[in-house]
């Protein structure tokens, strides 16, 4: 009977937390995903969002790693951010989904977010945070940023080169994910859509070798340690295929999650493809 009363009164306080908080711009908001926490840093009102995920501080991940000591972290357990007494949780669609669904049992409003697999979905779920967290008019000025961006680097006069995506453990990128469409955005063409790969899945280094890109993008390359990841680097046949001058180090934290800054990402390769054809 005591085990009952206690579940009662957990469920109470949340019920009352979401009766509180249903119609009116939330006051107490708790992010669990990393994408989401970014999203919500740069849209929220001060003092409006209270807890951010722990990968929000971890700068490999996180463009805004230096802004996430503002916030109390979470680790996406239950326990914890239903003792912060949030009247809105924001997850991503692949959150930890035993939390997400005690957190809607207990009666919080969850609010879940896909991942974005196109510039649309940037915009898209730019403007759905704006709506949520009752700040449109913040999260309209990120997607003109974005827009203006995008426009920019349409007119800048780029030679059309065939990139692949070589991150560790071989994995590449092809059309249903972010980076696909930042390199679109870019003027190039990610050799995954020749090769008929959709999302994300390993890329065997003979395909590399034959599908002769112009420039690899390498992805992040900072172990601090040797690591079986990062073999696929240092075999000669993707060093014949991947000379210095080909290869493109482009910080994963600006292709994971959706915002302004995939136009850093867009300028990067760009970039490299100006120098690129400069060499030959």
């Amino acid at each position: 009977m005591r085990a009952f009363g206690i579940i009662g009164w957990i469920a109470g306080a949340a019920l009352a937390a979401l009766a509180c908080g249903a119609h009116a711009a939330p006051k107490r908001v708790v992010s669990m995903n990393v994408c989401t926490d970014q999203m919500a840093m740069m849209i929220a009102a001060d003092g409006q969002l209270h807890s951010v995920s722990y990968l929000a501080a971890d700068p490999g991940t996180s463009v805004l790693a230096g802004e996430a000591g503002r916030y109390v972290v979470n680790h996406g357990l239950a326990e914890e951010i239903f003792l912060m007494q949030p009247d809105l949780v924001i997850a991503g669609t692949f959150s930890t989904r035993a939390t997400v669904e005690l957190l809607k049992r207990l009666g919080f409003r969850v609010e879940e977010f896909a991942p974005e697999a196109t510039l649309d979905d940037v915009r898209a779920n730019l403007t759905r945070m704006g709506e949520i967290l009752g700040r449109r008019q913040r999260a309209a000025e990120l997607v003109a940023e974005l827009d203006a961006g995008l426009n920019a680097a349409g007119e800048r006069q780029v030679p059309r080169r065939r990139v692949a995506i070589y991150s560790a453990n071989s994995f590449t990128s092809g059309p249903g994910s972010l980076i696909d469409a930042i390199i679109a955005a870019a003027g190039l063409e990610n050799i995954a859509g020749e090769l008929g790969i959709v999302g994300s899945t390993q890329l065997p280094l003979e395909a590399l070798v034959l599908s002769r890109p112009d420039l690899v993008i390498v992805g992040d390359r900072g172990y601090e340690r040797p690591a079986l990841a990062q073999q696929n680097f240092v075999h000669p046949a993707f060093r014949a295929i991947a000379t210095p001058q080909k290869q493109v180090p482009l910080p994963g934290r600006l292709t994971i999650c959706g915002g302004p800054f995939n136009l850093e990402a867009i300028r990067i390769l760009q970039d490299a493809a100006l120098a690129a054809s400069e060499t030959q």
